[in-house]
């Protein structure tokens, strides 16, 4: 009997994992947002530099908004962390089992979670003008 591998689009987006199939779908969209970043960045930079044009002013004001940066903050940590996790995991082997693997996780979050609450705590204060 062979396994069908037809799977229509909405029933492709239903989840059917667990908390390492959220980290995963974490981890690829910080993972693009990061890179999104990097490249309108440079894009900017390319266009100010040459130009000096607004399209190049507007992008930096995105770039100086705290929402912006608190999101980008997230993305960062979250994805140096995972790929942290995840590079720890296939270094050993035998942690692979599903007790060890939420126990990183928990780990995972017990140190992100402080990480970020106290960058979001330090760019809040700064948006609020307290140096």
């Amino acid at each position: 009997m062979q396994l069908s591998r037809r799977v229509g689009f909405f029933q492709g987006l239903k989840y059917q994992g667990r908390s390492t199939m959220i980290h995963w779908m974490l981890h690829r969209i910080t993972g693009l947002s990061i890179l999104l970043f990097v490249g309108l960045h440079v894009l900017a930079g390319f266009f100010m530099q040459q130009t000096g044009s607004e399209f190049a002013t507007a992008i930096n004001r995105i770039y100086e908004s705290s929402i912006f940066q608190i999101f980008i903050t997230f993305a960062v940590l979250f994805h140096a962390l995972n790929g942290l996790r995840i590079a720890l995991l296939d270094l050993w082997p035998k942690f692979q089992n599903p007790v060890d693997e939420h126990r990183a996780l928990w780990l995972q979050w017990a140190i992100f979670l402080p990480l970020f609450a106290m960058t979001v705590l330090f760019l809040v204060k700064r948006a609020l003008g307290g140096a």
